[in-house]
């Protein structure tokens, strides 16, 4: 029986330190990303059972999106965060302005991924701001924090609008984009007129275990420990990163919009977040969408819903 036991533990043991290893090394990568050519990634259709094996141990690595060349009458602006990293936006100014729109991507994603709401808000008569997170797209870095560090970004977004003199400013944002506007109310007191929020998760832990289920993994317990170990990794604790909490302070109109087929974002973390928002504030639900760009997929329900929204 004793020599059970002695079995027992090692085994327990030697499993315990595989899941945080194999947990240490995904929560790694999952939070870089490369620009093409630093890494070499071999096609889905040409990896081999051992290359899988060594995704999943390792875990995967990503390439930044590339955007596509910067679209006419809009122009380039370089922001430096206070560590020197370069955030590439583009900036356009609409006819007789009636106020300014930053707009802010999600996780793996860059700015020609909303450059359509982009678009649609300088039609609404708004200036119009989209930058690329730290580590994504264009901008510098490599490192992706999925909310935490970007709040910064968002500060430093607010903050190019504010210096031109704009005095009504909306700040928009889709899953990660939207939980950094809720980080950045919250750390940097920041004074929109108006946010509309797409999407966006509860928690650290949610927005990782969101991740995998798309990847049809089990949430828990590995959110937990990929949330653990990727806070650790880059010096915060994940379980402080709570959007449903950041949005208590959130002193101004609030649009929150969400597919009703999401498989990132729960019901439940939408009901928290939106219970927690002050008023007032609007819930657009979209039928026929899931974890997408809401402006492209119903596109006139969209247009419909964010200008009355802006006009109110």
């Amino acid at each position: 029986m004793k020599r059970f036991f002695k079995i027992l533990i090692w085994t327990f043991l030697i499993f315990f330190i595989l899941i945080n290893f194999i947990s240490a090394t995904n929560a790694y990568k999952f939070t870089h990303f490369y620009n093409p050519g630093e890494v070499v990634i071999k096609p889905e259709s040409k990896k081999t059972t051992w290359d899988h094996v060594t995704d999943i141990i390792f875990g995967k690595d990503y390439i930044k999106k590339k955007n596509i060349p910067i679209p006419d009458s809009f122009s380039k602006v370089i922001i430096t965060t206070k560590d020197q990293i370069k955030l590439e936006g583009w900036y356009n100014k609409a006819n007789n302005p009636i106020g300014s729109v930053a707009l802010f991507h999600g996780y793996g994603d860059n700015k020609t991924d909303i450059l359509e709401e982009g678009k649609s808000f300088l039609n609404m008569g708004f200036n119009v701001l989209l930058l690329d997170f730290r580590g994504q797209g264009s901008s510098g870095g490599n490192t992706c924090t999925i909310g935490y560090s970007e709040a910064e970004d968002v500060k430093l977004g607010y903050n190019f609008l504010k210096a031109k003199g704009e005095k009504n400013i909306v700040l928009w944002g889709i899953s990660m984009g939207a939980a950094s506007i809720t980080h950045a109310i919250d750390e940097y007191h920041l004074q929109p007129s108006k946010v509309i929020l797409e999407m966006p998760f509860a928690t650290m832990e949610n927005a990782v275990e969101g991740q995998l289920r798309t990847m049809h993994l089990p949430g828990e317990p590995l959110g937990v420990l990929l949330a653990f170990w990727g806070g650790i990794e880059h010096g915060f604790w994940a379980f402080n990163v709570n959007p449903d909490e950041y949005v208590k302070n959130i002193h101004c109109p609030v649009l929150m919009q969400v597919g009703l087929h999401d498989e990132r974002v729960t019901p439940k973390e939408r009901e928290e977040i939106f219970e927690n928002l002050r008023q007032p504030k609007r819930l657009v639900i979209y039928n026929n969408s899931g974890h997408e760009s809401l402006c492209k997929k119903e596109h006139l329900k969209w247009l419909a819903s964010v200008s009355a929204f802006l006009n109110s």
